[in-house]
């Protein structure tokens, strides 16, 4: 991935007041670097909060990453109270993905991984069942079964933190079709990425197509979104919808779900690694 070895993402939050973006692009231009991209978003104009990424380029930068953060922080940072991160593409990030036995959404990011359009290393992908491993290591990627025994679903997420603790950057449920624990989930904060149909809070449980068919729904869609200890109520990150009529069946209606998970995750993922989210409460901002 020599195309990131140059890059870094400023991502700020911070309460809107004049000056900001001067300052940073001011601060930054002092220490030689080449700002190719600056995004931002104001919540109001008058006592909103402020929103940016910026990318830059690093090769002329004239001090190292360390001492320009050090910097940073004790010019900018304070001026206007800013949360800010500094990331760095030549640190490439690890993810993890989670899988049960639907296979489209996994088969979409090893695709993108293979064909470099993910900016990261796969580093292993788990699952409760075996049957997705010959496909997984096709691509040269470490498969783990690790089954759920029920009444012991402890167990199983002890070995998976074992296997990624403190080793990978993003954990991805790829239709993994357990529920993680709060114990779990506190492990990766803002670093669990989920997808599922987007009937929720409709259609709770077994089948929903079926209960959508019966139902006469005319849109589905899916939602990607980050986990929290309540289920299904983490920070939304990406949704899309797609118009269905009387004549879509059952299995019809399944396939074009599935087509929309499958894509929606692949945006929400590929964002993420690209540090174009910034969370904002129960809320993502979302630099496209």
């Amino acid at each position: 991935m020599d195309h990131l070895k140059n890059i870094a993402r400023l991502l700020i939050t911070c309460p809107d007041k004049p000056g900001i973006v001067a300052s940073v692009t001011n601060f930054l231009y002092s220490h030689g670097v080449n700002i190719t991209t600056l995004d931002q978003y104001s919540t109001d104009a008058e006592g909103g909060n402020f929103f940016m990424r910026l990318e830059f380029q690093t090769p002329h930068m004239d001090i190292s990453a360390p001492a320009l953060e050090k910097a940073f922080a004790e010019v900018i940072a304070p001026k206007f109270e800013m949360q800010w991160h500094i990331s760095y593409g030549a640190n490439i990030k690890r993810t993890a993905i989670l899988v049960s036995r639907f296979d489209h959404c996994l088969q979409e990011l090893l695709w993108l991984y293979k064909r470099g359009k993910l900016d990261t290393e796969i580093a292993m992908v788990i699952s409760n069942h075996p049957d997705l491993k010959e496909d997984v290591e096709a691509y040269g990627i470490p498969f783990h079964y690790i089954p759920v025994k029920k009444g012991d679903k402890g167990a199983s997420e002890q070995a998976m933190l074992e296997l990624m603790e403190g080793k990978v950057d993003l954990v991805v449920l790829a239709r993994y079709m357990q529920i993680l624990s709060g114990d779990f989930v506190s492990h990766f904060p803002q670093q669990i990425i989920n997808i599922h149909h987007s009937f929720l809070p409709a259609f709770v449980g077994a089948d929903p197509y079926r209960q959508a068919y019966e139902k006469g729904v005319k849109l589905i869609g899916a939602t990607a979104h980050y986990v929290i200890e309540e289920l299904d109520a983490g920070p939304i990150i990406e949704q899309d919808v797609a118009r269905v009529s009387h004549r879509h069946s059952i299995e019809k209606m399944k396939d074009l779900g599935q087509d929309l998970e499958r894509t929606i995750l692949a945006n929400a993922v590929k964002w993420y690694l690209e540090d174009r989210i910034i969370l904002a409460g129960n809320k993502t901002i979302v630099f496209e």
